[in-house]
């Protein structure tokens, strides 16, 4: 049977490597469970040993008994190469830089919380105004433009925006008692103004 099992072998025949298979492989995952004491490498040594096997059909004698000795043969050869595989990865990991510490969104994420709930007051308090203030409000404070450009937008000059926005502040700081609204007190002159900062800015 054995003879006969290795010219099918040989000849590279799917259903003899079936054979092979069914009456080996307890045998080969037994082997390897004793070489590294891990069930889980043994059963992937398994795998690694049949289809080494199959590659290396070719360098299987015609004649002899048993087909075990040339499988657990195989099967150490392939928990070695495992083994030289695992320490080359480990010293590998070993010369990688140090983990960075995750970073921690606690705060950032609390921060964004509480900047949407003064965004949520404020769009509430901004229905109050006038449509002519909201739009400057919109253009100076959400959208960052300075007086000139705002002034450009609406195709105002540019003293109707500023006593706008002021007005706009005015009655937004009247419903948004938290939220310090940004005055303009750091304006600057020239075509690069800012009509506001942030809505969380300190004052200079």
């Amino acid at each position: 049977m054995d003879t006969n099992l290795r010219h099918r072998i040989r000849a590279g025949d799917h259903d003899a490597f079936g054979e092979l298979f069914d009456a080996y492989a307890r045998s080969v995952y037994n082997h390897a469970f004793r070489l590294t004491g891990n069930w889980a490498q043994a059963e992937d040594i398994v795998s690694l040993t049949f289809l080494d096997a199959w590659r290396l059909r070719g360098t299987v004698d015609e004649e002899g008994g048993s087909l075990r000795p040339w499988l657990l043969g195989i099967a150490t050869n392939v928990t070695r190469n495992t083994r030289r595989a695992a320490r080359r990865h480990a010293a590998a990991v070993s010369r990688l830089p140090p983990a960075e510490a995750e970073r921690d969104f606690a705060d950032e994420v609390a921060a964004r919380l509480d900047d949407a709930a003064e965004l949520a007051l404020v769009r509430t308090a901004s229905a109050t105004l006038r449509r002519a203030e909201r739009e400057v409000l919109a253009l100076c404070v959400w959208s960052g433009l300075d007086y000139r450009a705002a002034a450009e937008a609406l195709g105002v000059p540019v003293g109707t925006v500023r006593s706008r926005l002021s007005r706009a502040r005015a009655k937004l700081a009247k419903h948004v008692k938290n939220v310090e609204l940004p005055t303009g007190d750091g304006q600057m002159t020239g075509d690069r103004d800012t009509a506001v900062g942030p809505l969380r800015e300190d004052k200079r």
